[in-house]
């Protein structure tokens, strides 16, 4: 067994590593970018080394600064994590050529199934099923184009070199294949650097159903069963659950066979996962193979028992496979839900800034989190932004999905917008928790998962009140404490007035609205009215920024975190958002002016789709930004007319930077 790995990779799966390689008595050194010199995975390797600045492709993709890392430190093996260079076969083969082990599969297996369209090939050679669809070389669009109509639409266009829910575009019709082949084909030279795409026949209502597998250096392969990836968004997974609901033993016995014959196709060795297509019919084709670890790995060791960190390191350092393929067995129910810092109700855009509340539920044999994050860190622009991954296991699928609806109602982040609601509504909603899955289940419960936007709840406003009466109180005995004089009457906050009982304003901003609570103080309580209802309330500040609040006869317990103005409060398992109205501050007219549009992150202008000069109606595409890998449409916010761009096609712009003038009408 190896005495000194070194991780090629950063964040959650960097520090998921480190803790099984701890756990063996392995020490570790972790690689970082300029970004992540105070990093979690930094922190909690044995030793560090600074790879560049924060952009991946001066850093963490620079093959060549891992393998010097490597031969500083004494490393003897990398472990490459997901993503970066994890499925990088000249990666694999430098290290090999420095007597280095990759903890991974064989160059030769990651160059084979590289190329979805070389993978294809291969696959109906080793008999295994496929959809459907168009895997040559030639790629003139207008072959492309004819070969989407022949196959019949819908169809679905993927880079060859794709991975991750990147390079992917449904198209519905004819008329709309250019444009987006033109999309795709940029974010797959971007993201992969190669622009080669593949087409196929897209199937209504499918699952994506996943077969992990493993091998060893001497010839045996086994599967550890399926996991359900079929809840996405933008081809990207949201929640994964192992075993498949309604999953038959014939059918799982069928999709592993094929999955093992799909590894043993390319000689493979160590973890991988082999993904299907799955008709509701039962039949299933062969979609890609990808040779790593999963960011879903997770809920196969929670049904299986197994680790399969540990699993990779005893392969990669020759040993056999732990277990043989009469010998796992599937226990209870396991899922899986990534929490990430973006706003749902933006197109799930990402979200940067500090985490300046971090409070996951608390872990247990049925609870697990695995982040690469800690309060007060930093959700930068640079990288993906994953918080954690939240698991839970059960005995049975209901139970399981209890024990989620839980964890999520006590996941607390304050500081960036998360997707913490969207997946309480997920997990709640009828659909997800009767398994009626497809990959196309957000997209036809959007009315239920994306529903109006409500008013901030009268109990969170009456919370948010004494909050800030108690914060009040609470600096006041802290200044009292620190003067000459801590008992001098003057520190008090407590509304004494001679005659009639004190009272005052607390204003507070639900979006354009502005919500003012009438404050009277009556001894240790408060009567407070809001929109003419009056409540008698009385707190107590815990620890933290933790409240126990009384309205009326009701006892409440809630968070209220401040930043700035900015107002977070935690309440009944859901979070609320206001600013602190400050009476001096003017809001700016809106909506009529003409004025810029501006970036929503640090990102590249991609492509301007109009012309200076150019009417265009409301919801008009006008640029594409890349951000954080993935690409955002930038639109018209009024029917207008577009009078200038201010960044030209490939530059790099600041968050909040000016891109189009913009004149409505």
């Amino acid at each position: 067994m190896f005495n000194k790995i070194l991780i090629a990779n950063r964040g959650e799966i960097a520090c998921r590593v480190i803790k099984t390689a701890r756990r063996m008595g392995i020490r570790t050194v972790a690689v970082y970018s300029e970004a992540d010199a105070n990093a979690r995975h930094v922190r909690l390797a044995d030793e560090a080394v600074l790879l560049g600045p924060a952009a991946a492709r001066e850093s963490y993709l620079v093959a060549d600064k891992i393998v010097d890392a490597c031969k500083r430190t004494g490393a003897q093996a990398v472990h490459p994590g997901y993503g970066f260079l994890s499925e990088n076969a000249d990666f694999a083969d430098a290290l090999a050529a420095n007597g280095i082990a990759f903890i991974g599969p064989p160059a030769s297996a990651i160059r084979a199934m590289g190329s979805k369209s070389e993978a294809k090939k291969l696959m109906g050679k080793a008999a295994v099923p496929l959809t459907p669809g168009y895997h040559g070389d030639d790629q003139t669009p207008e072959l492309l184009h004819k070969e989407a109509d022949a196959i019949g639409y819908p169809v679905l266009i993927k880079a060859a070199a794709g991975g991750g829910g990147k390079g992917m575009r449904l198209v519905e019709k004819s008329e709309d294949f250019p444009d987006s082949l033109a999309s795709c084909k940029r974010e797959a030279a971007s993201s992969f650097g190669n622009e080669h795409v593949l087409i196929e026949k897209y199937i209504t209502k499918p699952r994506h159903i996943e077969i992990q597998v493993f091998a060893d250096t001497q010839g045996d392969c086994v599967y550890l069963f399926e996991r359900d990836c079929s809840v996405q968004r933008r081809h990207q997974k949201v929640l994964e659950e192992a075993p498949a609901p309604g999953m038959t033993d014939a059918r799982r016995h069928e999709m592993g066979k094929a999955a093992v014959a799909a590894a043993k196709a390319v000689g493979y060795v160590g973890a991988g996962t082999v993904e299907f297509i799955a008709n509701q019919d039962g039949s299933f084709y062969f979609m890609e193979m990808n040779t790593r670890l999963q960011v879903e790995h997770p809920v196969t060791e929670m049904i299986t028992g197994q680790d399969l960190v540990e699993w990779q390191l005893r392969v990669a350092a020759g040993q056999p496979l732990p277990l043989a393929q009469e010998q796992l067995q599937i226990r209870g129910h396991a899922l899986e839900a990534r929490i990430y810092a973006e706003d749902t109700n933006k197109g799930f855009l990402p979200s940067t800034g500090k985490l300046v509340r971090l409070s996951p539920p608390a872990e247990s044999l049925n609870v697990r989190v695995d982040t690469g994050v800690e309060e007060g860190d930093e959700i930068t622009p640079f990288y993906d932004p994953m918080i954690a991954k939240l698991i839970v296991w059960d005995e049975h699928r209901d139970a399981a999905l209890a024990r989620m609806r839980k964890a999520l109602a006590d996941y607390q982040v304050a500081g960036v917008t998360t997707n913490v609601d969207f997946l309480s509504r997920l997990v709640a909603c009828p659909a997800f928790a009767s398994a009626d899955l497809d990959t196309g289940l957000i997209e036809r419960q959007k009315e239920f998962l994306f529903p109006a936007a409500q008013a901030v709840p009268r109990d969170a406003l009456l919370v948010a009140t004494v909050g800030e009466l108690l914060w009040e109180q609470h600096e006041a005995k802290q200044a009292a404490k620190n003067s000459g004089d801590p008992c001098s009457p003057w520190h008090a906050r407590d509304g004494w007035r001679m005659n009639l009982s004190a009272a005052r304003l607390i204003g507070f901003r639900d979006g354009d609205s502005l919500i003012e609570a009438m404050v009277r103080y009556q001894g240790d309580k408060w009567q407070i009215t809001i929109n003419g209802q009056t409540t008698l309330a009385r707190g107590k500040k815990l620890e933290g920024d933790r409240f126990a609040v009384e309205l009326d006869d009701r006892r409440l317990m809630a968070s209220v975190v401040a930043v700035d103005e900015k107002r977070s409060i935690f309440l009944n398992g859901s979070t609320y958002s206001l600013l602190r109205d400050d009476p001096l501050h003017l809001v700016e007219a809106g909506g009529a002016q003409g004025g810029g549009l501006t970036a929503p992150m640090p990102g590249k202008v991609v492509a301007l789709l109009a012309q200076p000069g150019q009417k265009v109606e409301k919801g008009a595409p006008l640029l594409i930004l890349e951000a954080m890998k993935m690409e955002h449409t930038i639109t018209a916010p009024a029917a207008g007319t577009v009078k200038t761009f201010c960044y030209a096609a490939g530059e790099q712009v600041a968050d909040g930077a000016e891109l189009v003038e913009f004149e409505p009408n």
